[in-house]
């Protein structure tokens, strides 16, 4: 498989993996500036062409990373993401929970769906990333794993506030595409359904182990023209560390029993057909028509070459065939 797009994308996507600026932002573990710059680099190197971030990401160090080295590239050769929902400000003495980032910039993320807090969290990423020139810009985080019994009111206050915001700025030429990023395939599709999108990012809703998304989401983007990009290809390790690996998760968690069984079943398949099963998790999304994009995170440089083997590692129409016949994926 090539990193070249496949046809013509609505939005220009200009490469058919994605570098996910995450890990630059230290998720999980610190990572020096002189690593971030020379994952980057190694990246672009090998043929990623499109680079997603958001404010989120390192409180703001992802987008500040990114766009040091952005800034070295010709702005015409590559495809670039950021995404709103949330801006940033200093602490001001308070408390703040930095969760899952390592050694991220001190400052507070502030949700903020609404028209004016849409504006002002793109200023800002603007000036991190030193251009303002954005293809996608995705509203993040819409669901309930993030707002709880305060969802409606948010996905509400998006329809009203961010959606509104970037249709002008997508109307006006600003912007080239609106999109939304979440995990819950049911609210991208209620999305579908209340705005007018032209790309989602479903991260871990379509992969070997959870192919939910091909009932409501994928039929109703596909309808429409909506492109798909897809995260958490490997559900947050099980597939890129195996099922018997210790410490495995599965979507940032300890994984089900059911789970580890079909991912260990699907690891047996592989090594039948002597397939590497992160190989297997990495090309699965692009055999549906509306997926345009894989996104992965890296944070090291050999993560990058190995992604690249992965996704052209030759995988032979049998084993398709059998995972289907096997229930492990849908025909």
């Amino acid at each position: 498989m090539s990193l070249e797009p496949i046809g013509k994308s609505r939005i220009g996507f200009a490469s058919r993996l994605g570098f996910g600026a995450s890990g630059i932002g230290t998720l999980y573990r610190n990572v020096p500036e002189a690593q971030a710059q020379e994952v980057l680099h190694s990246a672009y190197d090998a043929g990623f062409r499109y680079f997603d971030t958001a404010p989120l990401y390192g409180h703001g160090l992802s987008e500040l990373r990114l766009g040091q080295f952005l800034r070295t590239v010709p702005r015409q050769s590559f495809t670039v993401s950021t995404k709103v929902g949330r801006y940033l400000v200093p602490p001001r003495g308070e408390d703040v929970d930095y969760g899952i980032w390592a050694s991220p910039l001190r400052l507070k993320p502030v949700f903020d769906y609404g028209y004016q807090g849409t504006m002002r969290s793109l200023e800002q990423s603007a000036n991190r990333l030193g251009f303002s020139e954005f293809d996608l810009v995705y509203i993040h985080d819409v669901d309930r794993y993030t707002h709880g019994e305060t969802f409606e009111r948010r996905f509400d206050e998006a329809i009203d506030g961010c959606y509104r915001a970037l249709d002008e700025l997508r109307k006006a030429g600003h912007i080239r595409a609106v999109g939304i990023g979440v995990n819950e395939s049911d609210i991208a599709t209620r999305f579908l359904q209340n705005a007018t999108l032209d790309a989602v990012m479903i991260a871990g809703r379509y992969s070997l182990l959870d192919q939910s998304a091909a009932d409501d989401l994928l039929p109703l983007a596909a309808s429409k023209g909506v492109e798909i990009v897809v995260a958490g290809v490997f559900n947050s390790g099980i597939l890129a560390s195996g099922p018997t690996s210790a410490n495995v998760t599965y979507d940032y968690k300890a994984p089900p029993v059911a789970v580890v069984d079909k991912a260990k079943h699907l690891a047996a398949l592989c090594e039948k057909h002597n397939i590497p099963l992160q190989a297997a998790a990495l090309q699965f999304p692009f055999h549906h028509s509306s997926v345009s994009v894989a996104v992965i995170g890296m944070s090291h440089k050999d993560r990058v070459d190995q992604n690249v083997r992965w996704f052209e590692w030759p995988i032979p129409t049998s084993f398709w065939d059998d995972a289907a016949q096997s229930g492990l994926i849908a025909e």
